[in-house]
């Protein structure tokens, strides 16, 4: 026996346990220890409770639930079960990972069977290749082909890495869009139920300013006010019912958004009715360390796949300039009948391998090698811009939390002021002690205070659920199946606004 082929086989055998190109490594990062560069400023006090923020508090899969709303729960997990969207995420994991399965199947040999019946004549001048001499007969081929590729150098490992990968950013990229459309659901019911106060205070204002009106007119008959007064009350009167239209035009749009965002069509209503009483602000916000962020964030996760799947294919743009090895056996049968098939003067076989090595291509293996090199440089950057925009949500969200608390403080104040003020200008008119012009003052600003309030209160919800989404959402404590669960209660260290505690962490 040739002492080279043992030799060559361990030599092959060494080889196949490494794989070409580079193993993939997460690229450091240089995580800073907090989110913003200065603590909040807000305080508790003026009655708004303070919502405090806990690095060591999980977030729950249904994060929404932690605004004690049922209508709110039922509807997020209906949009997820019927979003198009969601859907077509789940659909484009689905054939992520049929194809990451498939290249898989390259690491067996691949067998294929066929049967070949030909009715061949040939011409009376040649000889007959069959015994019987016979110009026209049939011939039965029947064989089994195997070929193999062995991955000598790892080519097909990093093949399967690479959509390996790519499954994973899929994963990732439906966690994003379940995420997207719960945040949006949420953030519409806000919307919705901010619409409704405000339409709701707006009315309450006309019909004061309607009964003014009436009282100016009265005083008017009896030469009191002068008609400057009453036209000005009117006038007054009529902007504030102006303003109802356009907020009905608004609350319409948003219930058309809920009806979209679950996967119907807008002149299907949805049943819910958000009101803002009813959207209880969680006390106690989760703010995960910086270095589970990049953990949390799915779109943070899917750049890191597509980071890995650029480096798999730096190897198999490297193993594509080294030796391919091929293995291939045939075996089959040849007869001019069926019966005579697979007996021993009919059957054939053939060994063979093969070795192929690239020698010239002007240069085209070594340009696709910098390219993906290259390639894999792009998703680094790439990657590293999801970590900083990540980190840059986050804080943001921080800011707009603590101003949020800063000015729902400030609004309640000048309501109850407003508000005190235009009762005791009401009361000085009927003495006589203040102008018409006086009260028209109040009145709008008491008007203004009222739907600041409303706005005020609604933007603090819309934040905290932002956090939330910039967290990440708690999709890391979901069940296995990807599909939406059925609704949960949220878990218990989620307290709603109504806890007494006031103290804050700093971000």
């Amino acid at each position: 026996m040739n002492k080279s082929i043992p030799a060559a086989l361990a030599v092959a055998l060494c080889l196949a346990g490494c794989a070409a190109g580079p193993d993939y490594a997460r690229p450091p990062l240089d995580l800073p220890a907090r989110y913003t560069a200065a603590p909040p400023l807000a305080e508790a006090g003026e009655g708004v409770p303070l919502p405090r923020l806990s690095p060591g508090l999980d977030i729950p899969a249904q994060w929404w639930a932690a605004f004690h709303n049922e209508p709110l729960n039922a509807l997020v997990a209906q949009s997820l079960a019927g979003n198009p969207g969601v859907e077509a995420a789940d659909a484009a994991l689905r054939a992520a990972r049929e194809n990451e399965a498939a290249q898989r199947a390259a690491f067996w040999p691949v067998l294929t069977a066929g049967l070949a019946p030909t009715r061949q004549r040939v011409a009376n001048a040649v000889a007959s290749p069959v015994s019987s001499n016979a110009s026209l007969y049939t011939l039965h081929t029947a064989q089994l082909n195997v070929s193999y590729a062995p991955d000598v150098f790892g080519a097909t490992r990093r093949q399967v890495e690479s959509a390996q990968a790519q499954t994973e950013a899929q994963r990732f990229q439906l966690l994003a869009a379940r995420l997207t459309l719960s945040s949006n659901v949420v953030a519409a019911a806000i919307a919705e139920a901010s619409l409704r106060a405000q339409r709701r205070a707006t009315l309450a204002i006309a019909e004061s300013q309607a009964q003014a009106l009436q009282a100016y007119r009265r005083q008017l008959a009896l030469g009191q006010v002068a008609q400057a007064d009453v036209e000005a009350q009117a006038a007054l009167l009529a902007a504030t019912e102006a303003a109802v239209p356009a907020l009905d035009k608004q609350l319409a749009q948003q219930r058309n958004q809920l009806a979209v965002l679950g996967g119907h069509y807008p002149s299907e209503e949805v049943a819910a009715r958000f009101e803002l009483d009813t959207l209880a602000l969680p006390i106690e916000l989760p703010l995960a360390l910086p270095a589970l962020l990049v953990e949390h964030r799915p779109d943070v996760r899917a750049a890191e796949a597509q980071l890995q799947a650029a480096s798999a294919a730096i190897g198999v743009a490297v193993a594509a300039r080294l030796p391919a090895v091929t293995l291939s056996a045939n075996l089959g049968s040849s007869a001019y009948t069926l019966s005579q098939l697979f007996h021993s003067p009919a059957m054939f076989w053939t060994v063979a391998a093969g070795v192929a090595q690239p020698l010239f291509d002007a240069g085209a293996l070594g340009h696709r090698e910098a390219a993906a090199r290259a390639s894999f440089d792009e998703a680094a950057a790439q990657y590293r811009a999801t970590v900083l925009s990540a980190f840059q949500d986050v804080a943001n969200t921080l800011a707009a939390i603590d101003a949020d608390t800063r000015a729902l403080q400030a609004s309640v104040r000048a309501e109850r002021t407003a508000a005190q003020a235009l009762a005791r200008t009401r009361a000085q008119l009927q003495w006589g002690d203040a102008s018409a012009l006086a009260l028209l003052l109040a009145q709008q600003q008491q008007a203004q205070a009222e739907i600041n309030l409303v706005q005020a209160r609604a933007q603090r919800l819309t934040d905290a659920a932002a956090l939330f989404q910039a967290l990440g959402g708690g999709w890391w404590n979901a069940p296995a199946d990807p599909r939406p669960p059925a609704a949960a209660p949220v878990a218990s260290s989620l307290s709603s606004s109504s806890s007494s505690s006031s103290s804050t962490a700093t971000p």
